[in-house]
């Protein structure tokens, strides 16, 4: 499911919580991105040039994204890189 977070961000949260390990998270994804901040309940990253928030239940925010399209598209690639 994708939700609008504000103007120009999207939200895109899985049908059921995951837990996401975002030590593991920010390793698999540092070839493609750059860590911006990582705390317990975030990671934000520099990915494929917007600003793209990680939390541990699995949902991933998008800023600037307008296309929910794309933001699932976007969310199931990254969650299924970092599941697998």
């Amino acid at each position: 499911m994708a939700r609008l977070c504000g103007g120009k961000a999207l939200m895109a949260t899985p049908r059921e919580p995951l837990e996401i390990d975002l030590d593991r998270a920010g390793e698999i994804l540092a070839d493609e991105s750059s860590v911006r901040q990582k705390e317990d309940m975030i990671l934000v990253l520099e990915w494929n040039g917007m600003e793209t928030t990680l939390y541990p239940q699995g949902k991933i925010m998008f800023y600037p994204l307008e296309d929910r399209d794309l933001c699932i598209r976007y969310a199931s690639d990254i969650l299924n890189r970092i599941s697998g």
